[in-house]
């Protein structure tokens, strides 16, 4: 039984990959103010890596069950100089399954994944095409440039996150990459191989390996509204990221436990020197009452720990489908109508 994966078919060569084309992901939830000018800007693009590249284009916008108009914008944009699907889910299941459903429905070859809130410049995009194609490249990652104009509380716990989770671990996630990636044909199929229903992409993509390239960027000011991740998502998806993808946290438990042990042991050799050597009455109540909270309070948090992977487990073992499509509409593109007639005989 071969328990590994082949993707080596999948061929790397600049024309070859090209060929396969490239579907740009767009997870999207109450995003429907800022839409339109996306999609504005991802035609443009599109335009201009078919001219530079011959690269046919797809854009798959994932609606992860928005409450206001976002669907309906999706089904008016147009499928000028690219595809689109818009593939609505049954209900809000979270940014990590709507870019798998992205990725499921992606047609083409290679895969770019970027947000609908118009923080991922689509004209960046042509950076991260050139790593793939004229680099030879599988995996191109951006990252934040800076964290300067954030609270210093918030950077230390982005490092602190980051360190926790690379701690022991073979490969390592690179701190302060983002979901906006590009992934090669053969990248692409790689993370669709991967079976586990609790995903994190950030750390998924960067285990499967392959060449990879980051590209530091500054994310534009969103286009409109303002984000939903407040504090406590952003620390229910490191919760998330930790357990799904490192056993640091078991490993810190144990070592607590160690060290209790340790100095528990340590406590009661000095009981004995100060009851048998100089002869002190040892006084008991508050040391017993310390000593039980504090044990008391460690075995809980440890019990929290281990009931995150439990449920983890649980999760995997009841094999649920990640998500749910309510809707799936395709269009094909259509030569801009402003073009002249050589560049859109061309796309035709």
């Amino acid at each position: 039984m071969m328990l590994g994966s082949d993707v080596s078919g999948l061929s790397t060569e600049a024309g070859a990959a090209a060929a396969q084309g490239l579907s740009i992901v767009v997870p999207a939830y109450n995003e429907a103010g800022g839409l339109q000018a996306l999609h504005g800007r991802l035609i443009t693009l599109a335009a201009t890596l078919r001219q530079r590249y011959g690269l046919a284009c797809e854009v798959v916008y994932v609606d992860d069950g928005s409450a206001d108009s976002t669907l309906s914008v999706a089904r008016t944009l147009p499928a000028t100089m690219l595809d689109v699907q818009v593939v609505s889910l049954s209900r809000n299941f979270g940014k990590e399954a709507a870019l798998m459903a992205g990725l499921d429905h992606a047609r083409r070859g290679a895969v770019l994944f970027m947000d609908g809130d118009g923080q991922h410049a689509p004209e960046l995009v042509e950076t991260l095409v050139a790593h793939w194609i004229d680099d030879g490249y599988d995996v191109v990652y951006t990252a934040k440039a800076h964290r300067d104009n954030e609270p210093a509380l918030r950077r230390t716990a982005v490092r602190g996150f980051y360190a926790l989770i690379n701690w022991g671990a073979r490969q390592k996630i690179p701190e302060d990459a983002g979901d906006f990636r590009l992934l090669s044909p053969r990248a692409a199929q790689a993370l669709r191989q991967l079976p586990e229903r609790n995903r994190f992409f950030k750390g998924l993509a960067s285990w499967i390996g392959f060449r990879q390239k980051r590209v530091d960027y500054e994310p534009e000011p969103r286009a409109h509204g303002f984000s939903t991740f407040s504090t406590a998502r952003l620390i229910g998806l490191s919760i998330e990221g930790l357990t799904s993808f490192s056993v640091a946290p078991l490993r810190i438990a144990s070592l607590l436990g160690v060290a209790l042990a340790i100095s528990a042991f340590l406590f009661g050799l000095s009981i004995l020197w100060e009851t048998w050597i100089d002869g002190k009455s040892v006084p008991g109540y508050p040391s017993i009452i310390v000593g039980m909270m504090t044990i008391g309070g460690v075995q809980l948090l440890m019990i929290g720990i281990v009931g995150e992977y439990i449920g983890k487990i649980l999760s995997e073992m009841k094999a649920r489908p990640i998500y749910f499509v309510a809707e799936h509409t395709v269009k094909q593109a259509e030569p801009d109508a402003g073009a002249d007639p050589a560049k859109r005989s061309a796309a035709e």
